[in-house]
Order: structure tokens, then C-alpha cells, then sequence
């Protein structure tokens, strides 16, 4: 599914307010049959979701490996890569030993990705994945996140404002204003037009 809206309407807001990267005085945020309200970030990700922020946020100094395997600190650092995350990015084998600092910004963004699905999660959610990206970057993104689904059946959240990959990847879509979400629906019934309009200033 895919929360979408022009900048500044609360889409970023309300994912770091699933994660517990903000305040949430009130109001309750159920996860897997439990609140999670109080919960810290890192019990959160412990509880199985899985987060790639604005920005992909890897490590620059570290290589792609290293970037990779912290994706394991969720399950106290035990376990291997997953295969199947590999698979997803064939890219990300050829550039193993490399600093993730010296890839360029569609790579990060297919790191980023890679390192949240390390650890198996039972939701991913993705804020802003095609970003500064490339257009055959953003259709690589597109790919692996179809595939993600097809493979895992895991939830997916996405935050994103590019209408046309929101319409080709996600189920269904939520159009956010002023904090509220004002329109929805499946993304195969979804008026593209109609939807623009809620998203222009």
C-alpha cells in the first residue's frame, strides 16, 4: 500500500510515528495484534518492521557487507544474509567490499532496502524510495519490491509522491492532507487525474 501526498502534509510524520522515531502523546498504533505506542524503535524493528527512511541513511565508511549485516543487530547480530536479498539485487554482490559511500544514489537506495529485509521483517515500509533516483534505477526499485511481496507476503507501506510508480507497484493507495487521509482506494479502479488534483498545491 502506498501513503501519498504533497511535501509538508504529515506522510514522513506518520511514519516515524510508527516507528517511534517521534512523540506520539496520544491515540494507539496496533502491530501484530499488540500496541505499540510506548514501545522504543528498537523494539519495534525487534517486533518485525522493517524501515528505510528519507535519505537510505547507510553508512558511507562502511562496505556494502558491513551495511548489510547490521541488518542482523535486530536478531542479536546472529544469522547469515538472506539469499533471497540477494537475489532481489544482484547489483549489491558485485560491490560487496566496496564503501557504501562510493555507490551511487540508486545503488544506496537498493542497500538501504536490502539491509532492512536482512533481518525477515513482517513489515517494510519505505519512505521516498525513488528519491534523487534514475529512471531505470526507480524501475530495478519497482521490480524488487513486487518481488518482495510475491516472495515474503509481507506488508508494505510507501510513502511517495511519483504517482506513476505508486500505480505500478502498490495495491492500494491513500492520498494524505493536512494530517488526514482524504481519498483512497485500489490503485487498479484509482483516477489518476482525480488523485492529481489532491496532491497539487
Amino acid at each position: 500500500m502506498c501513503l501519498i501526498g504533497r511535501n509538508g502534509v504529515g506522510k514522513s510524520t506518520t511514519l516515524k510515528s510508527i516507528m517511534g522515531l517521534t512523540k506520539t502523546p496520544k491515540g494507539s498504533i496496533m502491530f501484530d495484534g499488540k500496541e505499540i505506542i510506548k514501545m522504543k524503535p528498537y523494539e519495534r524493528a525487534k517486533l518485525g518492521i522493517g524501515y528505510v527512511p528519507q535519505g537510505r541513511d547507510i553508512f558511507p565508511q562502511m562496505t556494502v557487507e558491513e551495511n548489510l549485516k547490521l541488518g542482523l543487530q535486530v536478531k542479536g547480530g546472529k544469522g547469515k544474509i538472506p539469499p533471497n536479498v540477494i537475489d532481489l539485487f544482484p547489483i549489491i554482490s558485485k560491490f560487496m567490499l566496496r564503501k557504501g559511500g562510493d555507490l551511487s544514489g540508486g545503488q544506496q537506495q537498493q542497500l538501504a532496502i536490502a539491509r532492512a529485509l536482512v533481518s525477515e521483517p513482517k513489515m517494510l515500509i519505505l519512505d521516498e524510495p525513488t528519491e534523487g533516483i534514475q529512471p531505470s534505477i526507480i524501475a530495478d526499485i519497482g521490480y524488487a519490491i513486487k518481488k518482495i511481496n510475491e516472495w515474503t507476503g509481507i506488508t508494505i507501506l510507501i510513502v511517495e509522491q511519483y504517482l506513476d510508480f505508486v500505480l505500478d507497484v502498490a495495491e492500494e493507495y491513500y492520498v494524505m492532507d493536512k494530517g488526514a487521509i482524504v481519498m483512497s482506494g485500489k490503485t487498479k479502479d484509482a483516477n489518476k487525474e482525480e488523485i492529481q488534483s489532491r496532491m497539487t498545491i
